[in-house]
């Protein structure tokens, strides 16, 4: 480890710009970009903004740590699919439930009404073909310019990469899951 001396001055101007909603992804194969979305929900809904949650491949009973925890403070999640794609019993069932989903996710972001809309893991229905990716790019230009949105997923489509102001990408170095350690309830869930 390299030893460094803290820094005495500010690195950087504050921005000049006009404040407005911004367009956040996170993605790549490491973990953390779900997690990343949920502290930003979190923050907004402790300032008191209304946020909303959209998980593209979880069920709507899903009972995760996320949506217990959720519930109890009153930031609403809600699952638009019907799982992981290899547990699927009908893919154009799920091809569909994430249509239907996209119109709720759609129609949120336009209103207005969030301060912060979350598309949990909309990445796979763009990728697998199921969501038309120019529909999803207008709406992202079309928001009303206070709204926050945050997309998660890998392998995120390259236009909206370009589209969005922020983007993180995940690095996968190591996972516990790749050495035998099956994933732990409260840490992968």
């Amino acid at each position: 480890m390299q030893i460094e001396t803290p820094p005495t001055e500010k690195r950087y101007e504050k921005p000049e710009g006009e404040r407005r909603g911004i367009v956040i992804v996170n993605t790549g194969d490491g973990k953390g970009k779900s997690t990343a979305a949920f502290g930003l929900a979190l923050r907004a809904h402790g300032r008191g903004k209304a946020v909303k949650i959209y998980q593209f491949m979880k069920v709507p009973t899903a009972r995760f740590g996320e949506h217990r925890m959720f519930e109890q403070i009153g930031l609403p999640i809600e699952g638009l699919g019907d799982g992981f794609s290899w547990k699927s019993k009908d893919l154009e069932h799920s091809a569909q439930l994430a249509r239907d989903g996209w119109e709720k996710a759609r129609a949120a972001i336009l209103s207005g009404e969030h301060f912060l809309v979350v598309l949990d893991e909309i990445t796979y229905p763009l990728i697998y073909g199921w969501l038309p990716l120019d529909g999803v790019l207008q709406t992202l230009r079309d928001r009303p310019k206070d709204v926050h949105v945050c997309l998660t997923g890998r392998r995120c489509p390259p236009e909206i990469i370009e589209l969005a102001d922020t983007v993180t990408e995940m690095q996968l170095v190591k996972h516990a899951f790749k050495a035998g350690i099956p994933a732990q309830r409260g840490i992968e869930d």
